[in-house]
């Protein structure tokens, strides 16, 4: 009688596992620790046009899309 109770239990474990548990999705964000490249589109803090991040102006770190945007920022 423990057998079929075990036997049944181990059965429930194996189906949650193989099909009910959700598995993580994979994410699309770009994680803090990779390296931006060149041909990377970035936000201007000022007007929030997006830019290729190897036409940006960067300064006090942030990126700037033109020369007017420094200036306003």
């Amino acid at each position: 009688m423990i057998l079929k109770v075990l036997l049944v239990l181990l059965v429930i474990g194996i189906v949650y596992f193989m099909f009910i548990k959700k598995k993580p999705l994979p994410t699309t964000k770009k994680d803090e620790n990779e390296k931006l490249e060149s041909n990377d589109m970035v936000q201007c803090v000022s007007c929030g046009t997006y830019a290729e991040l190897g036409e940006t102006i960067i300064s006090s770190n942030k990126y700037y899309c033109s020369s007017q945007c420094v200036d306003k920022g």
